[in-house]
């Protein structure tokens, strides 16, 4: 059993999502969206910190993983998301959380099976996977989909160190 909590950063929105991921099965634990005031950006990043340490203490997560930063639309706002990033790493790290960092298309891939999936697509495949009664908001979903991946990402990695033999690369 791993409880993995799913962070999808952001200056003013940052998603998170917390699963619980037993082998192959994956349950929804819960998820939502912190929203950040427009205040000064090391406001914003204390309050992204204080928000990510608050979810962990009453969750307890064993894990965490996080979303990559990608390149935005201008170098100012990569800044600020590597920033946010920055905030909740620091907010897992200080909770004694591995953290794993994973690319959007990767994220995608796993949990859509397409790298360029468009934000309902993934809302959808979400709601699905995890049987949830109704479509999670953007973010959430986007930290939901983290989680997954990471999940997905660490049951193949068992399944690969558990096969005995490669043949014409293949497990056996």
């Amino acid at each position: 059993m791993a409880l993995i909590l799913g962070i999808d950063p952001g200056s003013l929105k940052t998603g998170f999502g917390i699963i619980n991921s037993v082998g192959s099965k994956t349950q929804y634990i819960t998820s939502g969206v912190i929203r950040i005031p427009n205040v000064s950006l090391p406001e914003r990043l204390k309050i992204i910190f204080d928000s990510v340490t608050e979810i962990i203490e009453e969750y307890c997560p064993q894990e965490m993983a996080i979303e990559n930063v990608f390149m935005a639309k201008s170098a100012g706002s990569a800044l600020k998301l590597g920033q946010a990033r920055g905030a909740a790493i620091v907010a897992g790290v200080n909770q004694e959380l591995p953290v794993s960092e994973y690319e959007a298309r990767k994220v995608k891939q796993s949990v859509v099976g397409n790298g360029a999936a468009d934000k309902h697509q993934m809302q959808h495949m979400v709601k699905t996977l995890l049987k949830l009664p109704s479509t999670p908001q953007e973010d959430a979903a986007d930290a939901l989909g983290v989680a997954l991946c990471h999940a997905n990402t660490q049951q193949h990695l068992i399944k690969v160190a558990s096969a005995r033999t490669f043949r014409r690369g293949r497990m056996v």
